[in-house]
């Protein structure tokens, strides 16, 4: 029998587990804006990238400067009563001192001065309202991210109750995945985190094949999904290189633990039958014998051999479709010849055509 052997060797392999998740931004914010009035300027283009407090729009101000303006007057005129109630407080309590006028009077004015302190008090509150609202003039970015698609053109007049906003702005560095595990992994994860242990996420595009980031995970939640009896788990990726968009879907492989120097083989050697999971494991006299093996984690095409082999050993990973305990074998080459040698094709072929020849 013609087979390929390879060698049972020793190394690190990874606990991964795999699931499907969407990618979350970390923060999306519609921009909206406090105040009613037109819009006078807009000062992004659509898909650009912006950092907080970078400006964004302007409304006209002028309507929010009068207010001001008639605010500060309101608050200069009080306290000049104020001012000149105080004045004459001072005089009435040193006439009451001599008895010149009466108590009734001094109260009074007491109580009007505590009147102008009053109103000067709510002139300063207006006056901070509207130097509020001149700055909402201004409309600036809250985040660094993305700027999407605008939702009103310049000129409109823009109320805070408007539903589309003016545009949204989505944060894509760092970003997040959101992707759910069966609760049955969850004490595993919960006891690495509660160790200290940071536990790297890879995603993967549709296929499975093509690594798109590299990140950790972040967190879990705090129950989980009584239907589906799963829990959802957050992990965070620098998403330097922008490869993931918000909503996309993508394949998740989360690395709980690694078994460090423990014998490994390739998954193709194994095989299941009565004697229950075994390898061919070849033999120096180029035969072959049936070895009974238990196997741990699986990693890809690699598998933890907890017992059953060695490393070292030599196993049979291809042509063991018709391979029996005991059995003869002949070794493959990398280049698929036997180690022992096949006739000439071309004497073959020359001799077929000198038996064929016409006398």
């Amino acid at each position: 029998m013609s087979i390929v052997p390879e060698t049972v060797g020793k190394g690190d392999i990874g606990i991964n587990l795999n699931s499907l998740g969407t990618v979350t931004s970390l923060a999306t914010v519609t921009i909206r804006t406090q105040i009613s009035g037109y819009l006078m300027k807009i000062e992004f283009k659509e898909g650009q990238d912006v950092r907080k407090g970078d400006l964004l729009a302007e409304i006209d101000p002028r309507p929010y400067e009068a207010t001001l303006a008639q605010a500060n007057g309101n608050l200069t005129r009080d306290e000049a009563l104020l001012k000149g109630a105080q004045v004459d407080l001072t005089r009435y309590r040193g006439l009451a001192a001599q008895n010149a006028v009466p108590h009734q009077t001094l109260d009074t004015q007491v109580a009007l001065v505590g009147q102008y302190q009053g109103t000067v008090e709510a002139d300063r509150a207006v006056v901070k309202a509207a130097q509020v609202n001149l700055q909402y003039c201004h409309i600036v970015s809250p985040l660094d991210g993305r700027v999407g698609l605008r939702q009103v053109d310049q000129g409109n007049y823009v109320t805070p109750g408007d539903t589309n906003g003016l545009v949204v702005i989505t944060q894509l560095q760092p970003i997040s995945i959101l992707f759910t595990l069966p609760e049955d992994n969850l004490q595993a994860i919960s006891k690495r985190i509660q160790a200290g242990a940071t536990l790297p996420a890879t995603a993967y595009d549709r296929s499975g094949a093509n690594r798109i980031a590299d990140g950790i995970l972040q967190t879990f939640d705090s129950q989980i999904d009584p239907t589906t009896g799963t829990i959802k788990l957050r992990a965070q990726f620098p998403n330097d290189t922008r490869a993931l968009y918000p909503n996309q879907f993508v394949n998740v492989r989360l690395l709980v633990d690694t078994h460090n120097e423990v014998t490994v083989m390739p998954t193709a050697g194994i095989q299941r039958g009565v004697p229950g999971t075994f390898v061919y494991l070849v033999n120096p006299d180029s035969t072959v014998s049936v070895r009974r093996v238990v196997l741990g984690v699986t990693d890809g095409e690699r598998v933890e051999v907890l017992s059953g082999l060695v490393p070292g050993d030599r196993i049979v990973v291809d042509g063991a479709d018709k391979l029996r305990d005991g059995a003869k074998i002949a070794v493959r080459t990398e280049a698929g010849n036997s180690s022992n040698p096949a006739p000439d094709k071309s004497e073959s072929k020359k001799q077929r055509s000198d038996s064929g020849q016409k006398r």
